[in-house]
């Protein structure tokens, strides 16, 4: 295999797999939108699930709360050093969440906007009591609150909402706010005033619409729900499967999610419970996935507690993997994930060392590249025989002709004398792709490198390069591993494919994040090192490079 078509296949399988995936979002079944403007404005308080212990469904009292907006309630706002949250007095529902360290754009004093209440933008966080006496089985309650807006000072904020029933219950949905964390507590401690017994359970759902695309051809990231169970640690479950069937798990512990590039919301039920996994779709606009706890009865005169978590905030796998097991999974590395997991370690080791992940990058790379040495080594080496072999298979060709059958018999015979193996210069590069494929989607997926420095004019290794000077570097990379290695082709069409290579990758890279860009440069000029020193080394051994 010539080194040329090596490199040729690293890009075409890259380039391939990309596409497949792009493919998927545009061909797959979409979401039918809403004919009208005013139903993508849908109400963020309809269609709770009854508690059934079967699949929740819409309530089944036959009213239907629609409005056009979030306006059927007061709003509270909650300011931490982490989170600037809107939650509405109806429902107890958070409706809006702002991320304050991390900024839309570098530089920006406008916070990402995680949550958002209205329009094809919408994604809110629901929960509340459902069950025979849940209120939120009759229509969304209405909860009071003693302030309209609230600051953590401390290590804790709490700030309680409360509700008396008309049978004469009171609960007390609190939300508990800590210092440096994008976790948030929320708890119902619900006093059985009355002198009947009460049966209810807790639910928790996120809602999101549908309507909003993202991601792109060459930056597949992936925007939709999932979720974990006892059997599945991690499972996608993105928008067309909602509109095909419903989830209907029954899991001890587990969790719901919504997850995109950096960020992810994510209900987590009590884990030593077993909980009801769901997920429905409303209006054909808004996907919805969440979970029913496990049902609760309350005698007359006693108090009980449910809890549960709302994590809102960014793909941050030490801390995910803290909250509950398989959420860090949501950091979505592909089917390679075991080792873009390690890698990731590895990378964040190294920045613990160096501080820049610019550097970090650098040198992960080096490490990778000089770890698989050996194998880079195999593949030139056998190219150089395979090249050696030349003027035989040239000969054979003359000697048999069209004859394919005996010109197959007589390379096989030539193989053995000779002791080439064809596929030693495939076999090493197999080997390699996933190591690269791994790295790609570390770099692609970390959060850690949105927004991130390097020096001079890269300023964020998330965004392409602002004057296009890595992917001219590299394309320039590019052209040179392919001067160094003979071309051997004979064909005037493929010797202009593999000269056009170098230019139609290099065009990719205008639209890469820096980050990936910079991987992609320093593992070439690695490359033309080792080449260079393999070269010199067969030469040594009588062995033409030529």
């Amino acid at each position: 295999m010539e080194s040329q078509r090596s490199f040729l296949l690293i890009g075409l399988a890259m380039v391939g797999f990309l596409l497949w995936q792009q493919w998927q979002l545009d061909y797959g079944p979409q979401p039918v939108e809403a004919a009208q403007t005013v139903t993508q404005q849908q109400n963020i308080t309809s269609d709770m699930p009854t508690g059934s212990e079967d699949v929740p469904v819409a309530s089944s009292n036959g009213q239907n709360y629609v409005t056009s907006s979030v306006q059927s309630g007061k709003t509270i706002l909650v300011k931490t050093d982490t989170l600037d949250l809107t939650i509405d007095t109806v429902g107890g529902d958070v409706i809006s969440a702002n991320l304050v360290k991390f900024p839309v754009e570098q530089n920006s004093k406008d916070s990402y906007s995680l949550l958002r209440p209205n329009g094809e933008d919408l994604f809110i966080a629901q929960s509340g009591l459902v069950g025979k006496d849940g209120p939120d089985s009759k229509g969304r309650p209405t909860y009071t609150a003693t302030e309209n807006s609230y600051t953590l000072i401390g290590e804790t904020l709490t700030v309680p909402l409360t509700l008396v029933t008309p049978e004469g219950v009171k609960i007390t949905k609190n939300f508990v706010f800590t210092k440096d964390s994008h976790k948030i507590d929320i708890s119902y401690i619900i006093e059985n005033n009355t002198s009947d017994t009460k049966q209810l359970q807790q639910f928790g759902q996120l809602k999101q619409s549908m309507l909003k695309e993202d991601g792109s051809m060459f930056m597949p990231t992936y925007r939709g729900a999932a979720y974990s169970t006892e059997e599945d640690k991690y499972e996608k479950f993105d928008f067309d499967d909602m509109i095909d069937k419903n989830l209907k798990k029954s899991t001890p512990a587990g969790w719901a999610a919504m997850i995109e590039h950096y960020f992810v919301s994510a209900w987590v039920p009590p884990q030593n419970e077993t909980n009801n996994l769901y997920s429905r779709v409303l209006q054909n606009t808004n996907g919805v996935i969440g979970f029913t706890g496990q049902s609760i009865i309350i005698q007359p005169g006693e108090t009980a507690t449910i809890s549960s978590a709302l994590y809102l905030g960014p793909k941050d796998q030490d801390t995910l993997a803290e909250i509950a097991r398989g959420l860090d999974l949501t950091v979505d590395y592909g089917f390679l994930w075991v080792i873009s997991k390690y890698l990731f370690f590895f990378l964040q080791f190294i920045h613990s060392l160096v501080g820049n992940w610019g550097f970090s990058i650098i040198l992960i790379t080096i490490v990778v590249k000089g770890a698989m040495y050996p194998l880079t080594k195999k593949q030139y080496e056998s190219m150089a025989k395979m090249r050696a072999l030349k003027p035989k298979m040239d000969a054979l060709k003359e000697r048999y002709g069209e004859d394919k059958q005996k010109m197959q018999k007589a390379m096989m015979e030539m193989y053995k004398k000779d002791k080439v193996n064809p596929m030693g210069g495939c076999f090493p590069l197999l080997l390699q792709m996933p190591i690269f494929l791994a790295l790609y989607w570390v770099l692609l997926e970390s959060v850690e490198l949105r927004h991130a420095d390097f020096i001079f004019w890269i300023t964020d290794l998330s965004a392409k390069d602002p004057f296009f000077v890595l992917p001219v570097l590299t394309g320039l990379s590019m052209y040179l591993l392919q001067k160094l290695q003979p071309m051997t082709m004979t064909d005037p069409m493929q010797q202009k494919i593999m000269q056009f290579m170098p230019v139609a990758m290099s065009l990719f890279f205008f639209i890469f994040p820096a980050g990936l860009v910079l991987y992609w440069l320093i593992s070439n000029i690695i490359t033309l090192i080792q080449a260079k020193i393999i070269y010199a080394s067969m030469e040594k051994r009588g062995l033409s490079t030529k």
